[in-house]
């Protein structure tokens, strides 16, 4: 039998989609705040009008005032009519400005117009298959930097390393660390400057990524740290590595599990393996209760599962979850997994793994 057709559901609906078309434009204007500096002048700002803040910001007054028109009828900007200026409220700031490090969600607003740039051949992926390679996301390494920066380089000398017990120590001593899918390097060279006597390195498919890590290890002068362009798949090294790390960098490969089985091999009998991956269950209707869902299963479908299709891979996805993740790290030869948060992240889920 055919359900009789609610109005009032179908008008509740039409309202939540209309305020969802309204964040999503938000969204697109929180990113170019960021990218602009806006936010980061208005924190620091008196009151200004359109004409003062893009003078502070050496931005054109045209664009700021309609920027502060989008900013203003969103609430993220307080107006005052008779004088013509704007304030950004230290509360907003709190969430929007590069001060506000770990905390600032407009960093995170970049993947919106990032993701969007691809839409047309992710469409033609659901029309044929296949996938979009990296080289289609412009500025996918600059902002996956900016990301990993918060979330992994800011709480990883004070939350992330204390996760295996003693590490710290070991690290201090002297060990050898190897970084799988290190992207540009930030985390390596905060690691590489904090305990000299250890030695690290990074490997990454991306030849750019790779050539930004080593311009800048040459500019600090961390001679304890090297970068290669590598398939993660192919590591090809045994008993080399006390502590192997992957930051968010698993569930887009194209060789998932060999690239486990490969880390598995490179680490010494009592070496640990720490792991950063999105906080999914594997489950879709557990997953409805993650307060980010749908960005992370637009973010997996947009980005993470079709640049492993593109490849010819497994097209895993963000969002492969703890109980996948689990069963593929012991099909690796992890024999002992523990899966921690932290508060710093709520994204992200942390493995300490070790061999069996």
């Amino acid at each position: 039998m055919t359900p009789s057709f609610d109005e009032r559901r179908a008008e509740r609906f039409a309202d939540h989609m209309t305020t969802v078309l309204n964040h999503a434009a938000l969204g697109l204007m929180t990113s170019v705040g960021h990218r602009t500096g806006l936010f980061d002048v208005m924190r620091d700002a008196a009151p200004s009008t359109s004409g003062e803040l893009a003078e502070q910001a050496g931005l054109d007054e045209r664009y700021v005032r309609e920027w502060l028109g989008a900013m203003t009828t969103a609430g993220v900007v307080e107006y005052e009519p008779g004088a013509d200026r704007y304030r950004l409220p230290a509360e907003h700031a709190a969430a929007l400005t590069r001060a506000a490090r770990p905390g600032n969600l407009a960093t995170t607003f970049q993947w919106i117009p990032l993701l969007g740039s691809v839409e047309d051949e992710i469409v033609r992926c659901f029309e044929q298959g296949g996938g979009v390679p990296y080289a289609s996301y412009g500025r996918f390494h600059a902002v996956m930097a900016e990301e990993s920066d918060q979330t992994v380089v800011a709480g990883l000398l004070e939350h992330i390393l204390p996760l295996v017990p003693g590490l710290v120590e070991r690290l201090g001593k002297g060990i050898d660390v190897l970084d799988v899918g290190c992207g540009s390097g930030r985390a390596l060279q905060l690691l590489a400057r904090r305990f000299p006597k250890s030695r690290f390195a990074g490997v990454d498919a991306s030849e750019r990524a790779v050539e930004i890590a080593r311009e800048e290890t040459e500019a600090e002068g961390l001679a304890n740290l090297r970068f290669e362009v590598r398939d993660a798949a192919a590591l090809e090294t045994a008993d080399a590595f006390d502590l192997v790390l992957a930051f968010d960098a698993i569930h887009d490969q194209a060789r998932p599990a060999e690239v486990l089985a490969g880390i598995a091999a490179a680490l010494r009998p009592d070496g640990v393996f720490l792991m950063q991956e999105i906080g999914g269950s594997s489950d879709v209707q557990q997953d409805a209760a993650h307060p980010l869902a749908t960005f992370l299963y637009t973010v997996s479908c947009l980005h993470c599962m079709t640049v492993s299709l593109a490849s010819g891979g497994a097209g895993l996805g963000a969002m492969w979850g703890e109980r996948t993740a689990r069963r593929m790290l012991a099909e690796a030869g992890f024999g002992q997994v523990e899966v921690q948060a932290l508060p710093h992240d709520p994204i992200n889920r942390y493995y300490v793994s070790r061999k069996a």
